[in-house]
């Protein structure tokens, strides 16, 4: 889940057919950008796209953006971002999140220009973008075997793609490391992050500097996020003492699960159905809209920057885009796109339910983690996180107090710990789910505050 868009395409056997049948695979590639179509002059940052593959025979090809930090790219830390969906391409994370420029959403799509986002993680990290699994973006797969994918195996890939990477860039290899995802990557990204830890004990070389996590608005127990959103509706006002009171009373706090014969539980819930329908789950406060129709205010609308720019034959030749390996860029891959009770597709298997038991596995690690979320978010909701971070029975270290930007309340947090192990659970005043699109000050001071907290022993 994460990004939204109804872009489908449907000629991607043909293309895989193609693939198969004409390209020979390169091995790893990578370029240096200089220059990009919708920003005047020169690049004031350092951007290197590539691809890595991935397989015995590197049949699955995963293209990348690398910013080199802003500030001190040597002693920053480095930070794998994956993006969510699954199937979302790492452009809606560099352009409309974290990533070092913005579209100048006052021009028409058809003339796009650029702008420099002041709150770029890449001013306090170098970042880490890439479009994963095979199928997002601009990755894609030269057998059938390797376009087909699942949670268990983007975490694989997500392994060995930054063990490749950091490989073919040593210079980073002692540089902090944390692995960070948003939305439906909280289901693989806690993963991967053990695994990465777990290689080092077992003295896989090289070895990584990985300090920790961190999670934006995650999916982490499909049972538990989804079921926390009656409570969260509750708390937001969307729904009444009544409705609420009788929902815990006739479903017994089983709202996701709820038996079909229990007609007074489907009631209660038809009742909350019917008061949250025409709400933005996004964003609670934002208007539920489509596309066609841009008043009022749609944030889709600014999606079609993102499909009119990559697809221009100038930016792709800029990026390196190796010719003829995708069809017409999509925002998203609609086939592999994640929403509640959607079954595995013929091309990606969704097998990680909860990640859970990987939290709580990390909690014997010398580890830290950073976990914030939008406050008006009621896709993933705050108060299922706050639920499943109390099961892991840490103790609390620092209790819950604003943070502050600009000398206003930005949000509010706790820290908890066990030995090594430490736990930063956050939230954004007034954000929605991608919270760096809806409050990226707020987001930005949160990390690098965060960041900054860690005197840096090495795990290595």
């Amino acid at each position: 889940m994460e990004c939204r868009s109804k872009i489908v395409t449907f000629s991607s056997l043909l293309l895989l057919l193609t693939l198969q049948s004409h390209f020979t695979v390169p091995t790893n590639s990578k370029t240096i950008v200089t220059s990009l179509p919708g920003y005047p002059g020169e690049l004031p940052f350092k951007l290197e796209t590539g691809y890595v593959g991935i397989g015995e025979k590197e049949e699955a090809q995963f293209f990348y953006y690398f910013v080199e930090s802003e500030r001190n790219p040597e002693e920053d830390p480095l930070i794998f971002y994956l993006t969510g969906g699954p199937g979302c391409s790492a452009v809606i994370t560099f352009f409309y999140q974290i990533g070092p420029f913005s579209f100048n959403f006052d021009n028409a799509p058809e003339n796009i220009t650029m702008t420099l986002n002041p709150n770029s993680w890449t001013k306090m990290a170098n970042v880490i973008f890439v479009d994963m699994p095979a199928g997002a973006g601009f990755s894609y797969a030269t057998t059938k075997e390797a376009s087909i994918s699942s949670d268990s195996i983007v975490v694989k890939q997500a392994h060995d793609f930054l063990r490749k990477f950091l490989i073919d860039h040593p210079k980073f290899l002692k540089n902090p490391l944390y692995i960070s995802g948003i939305s439906y990557m909280g289901l693989v990204t806690p993963i991967v992050t053990l695994e990465l830890y777990n290689a080092n004990e077992r003295g896989d070389q090289p070895a990584l500097n990985i300090q920790g996590y961190i999670l934006c608005s995650p999916l982490t127990d499909k049972f538990m996020d989804f079921n926390s959103r009656v409570e969260f509706a509750h708390r937001m006002a969307l729904i009444s003492d009544d409705i609420y009171k009788s929902a815990i009373t006739n479903c017994r706090g089983n709202y996701v699960n709820a038996e079909t014969e229990n007609l007074l539980c489907t009631e209660s819930l038809n009742r909350y159905k019917e008061c949250t329908s025409g709400i933005n789950m996004e964003d609670i406060l934002e208007p539920l809209c489509n596309k066609s129709d841009v008043k009022p205010y749609c944030r889709e609308y600014y999606y079609d920057f993102a499909a009119i720019w990559a697809n221009d034959e100038a930016v792709q030749q800029a990026l390196d885009i190796r010719k003829g390996t995708i069809g017409t860029w999509q925002f998203f891959n609609t086939t592999m796109h994640y929403v509640e009770g959607k079954n595995d597709t013929f091309c990606y298997s969704y097998d990680i339910h909860s990640s859970y038991s990987f939290h709580k596995k990390l909690v014997s690690k010398n580890c830290r983690a950073l976990i914030f979320s939008g406050d008006h978010d009621m896709t993933f909701p705050y108060v299922g996180i706050e639920e499943w971070i109390g099961s892991l029975n840490l103790a609390v270290a620092s209790p819950w107090e604003p943070f502050y930007v600009n000398s206003q309340v930005g949000g509010y947090e706790m820290t908890y710990t066990q030995d090594d192990y430490s736990l930063t659970f956050a939230t954004v005043k007034g954000a929605g789910h991608s919270v760096a699109q809806y409050k990226p000050k707020e987001a930005m001071v949160l990390t690098e505050k965060w960041l900054a907290s860690k005197n840096y022993a090495s795990s290595m």
